[in-house]
Order: C-alpha cells, then structure tokens, then sequence
C-alpha cells in the first residue's frame, strides 16, 4: 500500500488532534504508567458496586465511583476500574464520607427544669400533694404511705418539734413533762413513733415502774396521797368539762400559769382523801349550801353561763394539760387551798402559805391533809 493511501485510512480513522496523541499512547504501550488515562471500561452488573481510579497528568487521582455503573450512549451501562484489575483493600464502609451525615441513634438534649421549679426541702415537696401552689410546675405521684408523709419527713429531717395538740403557745410554755399520763389519749403518740422510737429501743427500754400513769414528783413538806395517780375516770368527757368549767369561772381573768394553778389544786383534792374522788364531785361540793360551797361560783345564787368560748376553749386545754401531767407546778405542790388577794378567810391561818400566783394565794394544809 502506498503512503498516500496509508496517511488517508489513518485520517479517516482518527481526523482529530487528539486521536493523534491517543494513536501515540497506543504506539508507546499502555503499560509503562506514564500514559494519559489509566482506566477502561468494562460492563456494569446490575446491583454491582464498582470503582474506578481516574489518574490525571498531575498525579492525582479522583475518590472512588461507588454504584451499579452509568449509562453511555452506544455501550449501555458500565462502570470504570483500573487497568490492573486490583480492588482496593478498604470496605466501601470506611471510604464513605460521612462528615456531613449524624448517626442512627438519635441525641437528646438536656431539658431545663421548669421555670418556677426549685429543690426545696422535702416538706415543701410534700406539702404541695395536700396544698399545691400554682408556682409549683412539678407533678407528684401520690405516695401509697398516704397519712404518714410528714411523720417520717420530721422525724429524718427534724426542724422542730410541734406543739402538741395544738397547744397554745402561752400553755406550751409551762410544759416541764414530756411523757403524758398514758390514759391521757389526746397526748397519746402516733403509732408508729418514728421520731422517738425504734424497735431495737422499745425492746431495750426498761420498765416503767408506774406503768405510764403520772405521779406527780414529792417535795419537802408534801402528804403521802401525792403519790397517787388519778382515778381512770378524770379523764372522760364529763369530767373535763367540770375541771374546764371550774378554771373558767374561778380564774379566766388570770395569766395561764394561774389558770394551771387552780386546776392543780381540783385535782390534789381529788387525790386527797378528805375529799371527793371525781373532779365533779370535787367542784361542786356542797353546791346547795348558799355560798358556803368549795368554789363560790357554784353556790352564789347565779347561773353559771360560758360567755366567752375563747376562754372557755383555753381553760379546756388547761385542764387536759394539767390532767395528763403535762404541766405541775412545784411551787403549788399538793395545795388544796388558795383564796383571792383582796379577801383574808380565818381558816388561812390554820395552813401553811405556799405561794402567791396572779390575785391568788395558794396553802398546804397540815396534818396530812385532814385539819
């Protein structure tokens, strides 16, 4: 064939500048690594994940192509891969980029606490079950110890003891016995006393040689009939309301303690033998006889009438408190007697002057209480 022939196929074939320099590429061999393109092309399986490495003249080379291939107009679909048919040793999973991806799990973000929420004491997240506060933004679940919250709350974070019974501040003041009589049930514990009892301490504890009754303490001078607790009786109802009703008319014009003072003596006569057993009896002892009776109230020729319940509710709690042992005053001791300050009897000459209380005078008889 001649050269003219020969030079008009190969324009025929490759009529671009460029098929010139892939015609050299060819000439010079594919395999020495310093050709242009380092790539073919082969078909795509379906579902195949391929990869190709592009090299450029400046060496570098792009990221892998992952897929199932691209469609090329003419061949269908494939996928390029290097010349040498070598896969990189990398899973797919560690050549991904992720750094513009998060993970599956999802994050959760801190919450704040409510706006008007704060941690208070354990009584104040108590108290919001039985008085809830509108600044409260907290929910509570109701505890199955229901009744007991603030027994165990005071008893493990004890702030301060209450007054019992709701006992005025003023009567509260003179209470010199914690341990009431025991058949004084408006002052009985709660069961369980878990601020002042534990198993292991009531199984220790000795025994109470006056099995829980209150005898009242003995000074110089004091009778043998002190030593006596009250009939089980002075507790009941009935008799209260004759003790309240004795400390109202006799002495609702005096300060507590004096108040305290008289209902001491109604229950020394009790106590005493020359006397009734029962504070009714004891108050209204010879009540038909005008004005010459125990208490000048009861056989003055009047009606008795509670006129004022204020001070009618505090005598009551004054003759409970006095009843139960919780107050005794050792100033008055076993006194049966006392008469006013702006009247001198004749028998108070016979006595031994004890005390003066309030517009009161207070006196021990002699003789073991019978003179």
């Amino acid at each position: 064939m001649t050269p003219a022939l020969f030079g008009i196929g190969i324009w025929l074939a490759f009529p671009t500048a460029s098929a010139y320099q892939d015609m050299t590429s060819f000439v010079s061999g594919l395999e020495t690594g310093s050709g242009r393109w380092g790539a073919v092309v082969e078909q795509a399986q379906a579902g195949a994940i391929q990869q190709a490495d592009l090299p450029f003249v400046d060496a570098t080379v792009t990221g892998a192509i992952a897929g199932a291939g691209f469609k090329v107009p003419g061949l269908g679909t494939v996928a390029l891969r290097s010349q040498d048919g070598e896969k990189n040793s990398r899973p797919d999973e560690d050549r991904i980029n992720r750094t513009g991806k998060q993970g599956r799990i999802l994050k959760i973000s801190p919450v704040s606490p409510p706006k008007f929420f704060n941690a208070g004491s354990i009584l104040e997240r108590t108290s919001s079950l039985h008085q809830p506060e509108p600044e409260f933004a907290m929910a509570f679940v109701k505890p199955e110890i229901e009744g007991k919250e603030l027994d165990i709350a005071l008893a493990f974070h004890p702030t301060h003891r209450p007054l019992e019974n709701d006992m005025p501040v003023m009567l509260a003041s003179l209470v010199n016995n914690e341990k009431a009589d025991i058949l004084a049930t408006a002052y009985a514990p709660a069961e369980p006393d878990y601020a002042t009892a534990s198993p292991f301490a009531s199984l220790l504890k000795g025994e109470d040689p006056s099995g829980g009754r209150f005898i009242p303490p003995m000074a110089p001078g004091d009778h043998a009939w002190m030593k006596m607790p009250l009939p089980a009786q002075v507790f009941s109802a009935k008799e209260q309301k004759c003790l309240a009703e004795g400390i109202y008319f006799e002495a609702r014009g005096e300060e507590v303690k004096g108040q305290a003072a008289v209902a001491q003596v109604i229950l020394n006569r009790v106590r005493a033998p020359a006397y009734p057993n029962t504070i009714c009896g004891v108050v209204y002892q010879n009540r038909s006889w005008r004005n010459r009776c125990q208490f000048s109230f009861a056989c003055d020729g009047t009606t008795p009438r509670v006129t004022s319940q204020r001070h009618y509710k505090l005598a009551q709690e004054v003759a409970m408190a006095v009843t139960a042992g919780k107050i005794f005053l050792p100033e008055v001791a076993s006194s049966t007697h006392y008469h006013a300050t702006y009247v001198s009897p004749r028998w108070a000459r016979t006595m031994d002057k004890v005390k003066k209380i309030g517009l009161h005078i207070f006196y021990r008889t002699k003789g073991g209480g019978w003179s």
